[in-house]
């Protein structure tokens, strides 16, 4: 199994996992990393929730972007901006003012096409690492159901579009995403049923249909193990005194209710652990499969710490 230890060194990361389970975290957590190493960085939001930026503690950024921590500059993806983008930078054609007729026009062959908006969509953050604007270009991409589609677009339209510019351009879309030692997905998925199950799906198809490489594989939210296995088996034993315990008083003071509930909440977190530790298991049997390692990012209850917790976490993992 390869190691973590040069996953910044690629030009392009892209960050996808089922909805919920953390991918916008460890996306900004990967360009703070990489902006600590000192390299120049920019990170990406496709879906354009705004969420990217509020977990640097910041409103929207808009396409344009801004730099929300040293090194690190934030944009969030608009499909008009990058068509106008496109037009003025590739195709050489003047813009002025809002598209109007010529975005409609684009609907209505997005529609027609499908792939059209996705190669848009994700050609912006690419055509951003192919130019070396920056050191690493983030993405913090959408969610396992559509992420394969943006990453499998420029292929598509390429079985469309045999020569001129475009084709080109799409080539050259292809080259890197498909190329290992520059481009990698960063799949996140939380130790639950249905994201691991998405995960080891989506680990298929990416190696598979679309050929983008994955860099590692990251647990997140994993809880402390609470007990050692002889306190878990005191734990265990205290069940049959909890009547005497509940009865428990310190000069005078009744503490036995408060004693009971602390063990029905760690026999609690006891059990989710267990729960947990069985799909951990799965995660690095499909880690282990795929050859890519799996990091850890424990939970963290403080949401002010979250972001600072997960860089801490996969910086100790990777080794960075």
């Amino acid at each position: 199994m390869s190691g973590a230890g040069d996953l910044l060194d690629r030009r392009l990361l892209v960050v996808t996992g089922k909805g919920g389970v953390g991918k916008t975290t460890v996306a900004a957590a990967l360009a703070t990393a990489a902006a600590a190493g000192g390299r120049r960085t920019l990170v990406c939001e496709l879906d354009g929730t705004g969420d990217l930026a509020a977990a640097f503690g910041s409103g929207p950024v808009g396409y344009r972007g801004a730099e929300l921590a040293p090194g690190v500059r934030v944009m969030e993806m608009d499909t008009e901006a990058s068509l106008r983008e496109y037009l003025r930078v590739q195709a050489r054609l003047p813009v002025v003012g809002r598209l109007a007729p010529l975005a409609r026009i684009f609907d209505f062959v997005a529609t027609a096409a499908p792939g059209v908006r996705e190669v848009l969509t994700i050609g912006k953050p690419a055509w951003e690492a192919h130019e070396r604007h920056y050191d690493l270009v983030v993405v913090d991409a959408t969610a396992t159901g559509h992420v394969i589609g943006q990453l499998d677009a420029p292929a598509a339209i390429a079985d469309l579009v045999r020569t001129g510019r475009l084709r080109q351009q799409l080539d050259w879309m292809i080259e890197l995403l498909t190329d290992p030692r520059r481009t990698a997905a960063v799949v996140v998925a939380t130790p639950e049923e249905t994201p691991v199950l998405e995960t080891v799906e989506l680990l298929a198809s990416l190696r598979g249909r679309v050929g983008v490489a994955v860099g590692a594989l990251v647990a997140t939210r994993v809880l402390p193990v609470p007990f050692t296995r002889a306190q878990e088996a005191v734990h265990a034993a205290l069940a049959d005194h909890l009547g005497k315990v509940a009865a428990l008083t310190v000069d005078g003071v009744a503490v036995g209710p408060g004693v009971e509930g602390c063990w029905r909440v760690a026999g609690h977190l006891a059990a989710r652990r267990r729960t947990q530790r069985s799909h951990l298991v799965e995660l690095a049997d499909a880690a282990g499969g795929a050859g890519v390692p799996l990091l850890f990012v424990g939970y963290e209850p403080d949401p002010d710490r979250v972001l600072d917790a997960t860089v801490e976490a996969l910086t100790a993992e990777a080794g960075w």
